[in-house]
């Protein structure tokens, strides 16, 4: 491929601004200075450096986001800065969106992709993929509301049951939640109808992927050699690889 396409499909510009970007010299590899962007280069593991920035070629985006609060999941938020401003330029003019939604107050584990096949196999309720949630309570967490919530509340908006597919009382005031559905405000409400409040809410993982302990709020890192399949998985304790 072309490097000026290769640098437009990465989302640096347009056709032309790339080429501008090859004839300043601001592209590399390998730690050589690349001037012509008309040059092929093969796509398989390439990384450029970028305006100084490392940057490995996705025919997809796929990134690893760990959410800080105060934050909202949209493109045009209302009332707090949208999580897209945490990511570089790049992804923003790619358009990436999140794969479902964290509220402003909900920090943690955030992908966000422009693959539309992968958004729908891991947000589809039939698939079930599972997302595990640490939740901070008001008040004391007993037995009876953990196997209310196995067992099924009903919600205000549907007669039909929401079960947690896990949950476990980590300490008085700490349960750790899984679930397979994604309906808004689900934690909070599920928690509401057994007579418990969140305090706090953090998604610590996302089917098998989990936040790298070396990425600290606010930052991000790309997800590579994840099948759609192995993205629909429970949790196997894998970390995400950053780019």
């Amino acid at each position: 491929m072309k490097l000026s396409q290769i640098l437009f499909s990465q989302g640096f510009g347009t056709r032309r601004v790339c080429a501008g970007m090859v004839y300043a010299g601001l592209v590399q590899l390998d730690g050589r200075e690349l001037d012509d962007p008309d040059e092929d280069l093969p796509t398989e593991g390439l990384v450029l450096t970028v305006e100084g920035q490392r940057w490995p070629y996705h025919a997809k985006a796929l990134v690893l986001l760990h959410k800080p609060a105060g934050y909202e999941c949209s493109r045009k938020p209302k009332h707090h800065p949208s999580v897209m401003t945490l990511l570089p330029a790049p992804l923003r003019q790619r358009e990436v969106q999140p794969i479902g939604r964290l509220d402003e107050d909900t920090t943690g584990l955030l992908l966000l992709t422009d693959d539309g096949t992968l958004i729908h196999r891991l947000t589809s309720p039939k698939h079930h993929v599972p997302k595990v949630y640490e939740v901070g309570c008001k008040h004391p967490v007993d037995a009876s509301q953990v196997e209310r919530l196995l067992a099924g509340v009903v919600l205000d908006d549907d007669p039909a049951p929401v079960r947690a597919a896990a949950c476990e009382a980590v300490s008085e005031t700490h349960l750790r939640l899984t679930l397979t559905e994604g309906k808004y405000h689900q934690v909070k409400r599920m928690l509401a109808a057994v007579g418990n409040r969140v305090e706090t809410l953090h998604r610590s993982s996302f089917g098998p992927l989990h936040i790298p302990g070396t990425l600290a709020a606010g930052q991000w890192c790309w997800i590579d050699g994840w099948s759609l399949t192995e993205l629909g998985r429970p949790h196997q304790d894998l970390p995400a690889q950053a780019g």
